[in-house]
């Protein structure tokens, strides 16, 4: 029974809707199997033809959508949960540079407690919007043409993840932008960000040098032209964590045999 490359990359990224609990090498195994417990690499290999050296465009593709699907699986079970993104140094998100003076004065006049809460509720906003960018992320997988799967095998060693910026990025951050913004309001970001504004508005207020930093922090209030745009900065600093974990993902793939779990990405990254 022969399988259709194209049909084996649908599936791949049709399993990235699933919940983070149902793999997509799962949903292979139960959908190309029909039930049967050998091997998903073992069928992939047995239902695909031709050697390494001339690996046809749709395999190439149905490859490199294989690598994606498995990057962003990956990226969102690690950094989707509590603490994904605040306990992790590599993705966790900092205090804007528009608030680091603000929240410098709030800490040092004991308002330290105003400066960690609002930093945690970003990171959690992040971690519960994160799961998701699947369906959003697996739609740009899907679109992916031969002509760009054989560009990105020869390029660098984040090819794949570039080729998500630029199709893509605009794209996925106005869709993503107004689950940020629902995650950003159940976490409280917003909320805390006001308290934090409003103690630094209050200790600077009282300073001697308090009236032009005090002019900004009532800019950074009042929503006008110096204001902060709170959920494009924790959307843009989500999509920049999806984005590394993607990229370490797609390296592991090409340079690491033993990250190569299926017998379709050997072939394909092999070569």
């Amino acid at each position: 029974m022969k399988f259709h490359p194209r049909l084996i990359g649908g599936l791949l990224c049709a399993a990235l809707t699933l919940p983070a609990t149902a793999g997509f090498q799962d949903m292979l195994k139960g959908a190309i199997g029909g039930g049967n417990s050998g091997n998903v690499g073992d069928m992939l290999g047995n239902a695909l033809s031709g050697g390494a050296k001339n690996l046809p465009g749709s395999e190439v593709a149905a490859g490199l959508k294989e690598a994606l699907a498995k990057g962003v699986e990956n990226a969102i079970n690690s950094l989707g949960k509590p603490n994904g993104f605040l306990g992790n140094q590599l993705v966790r998100i900092g205090m804007p540079d528009s608030l680091k003076t603000v929240a410098s004065i709030a800490s040092k006049a004991g308002g330290k407690q105003y400066v960690d809460g609002f930093v945690s509720s970003m990171n959690h906003a992040a971690e519960q919007a994160t799961p998701k960018a699947a369906r959003i992320l697996g739609d740009a997988i899907r679109e992916m043409s031969v002509d760009d799967a054989m560009s990105i095998l020869k390029g660098p060693d984040d090819a794949a993840t570039q080729y998500f910026r630029k199709k893509s990025g605009k794209r996925l951050e106005q869709r993503f932008m107004p689950i940020v913004k629902q995650a950003t309001d159940k976490a409280g970001a917003t909320s805390a960000y006001k308290k934090l504004l409003s103690q630094g508005k209050g200790l600077l207020g009282d300073s001697a040098g308090g009236g032009l930093l005090g002019g900004a922090v009532n800019g950074l209030l009042g929503g006008g032209s110096g204001s902060l745009d709170l959920d494009k900065y924790i959307t843009d600093k989500t999509l920049d964590g999806l984005y590394k974990y993607i990229a370490m993902e797609e390296k592991q793939i090409r340079s690491n045999p033993l990250a190569r779990s299926s017998d379709l990405l050997k072939k394909v990254f092999g070569n």
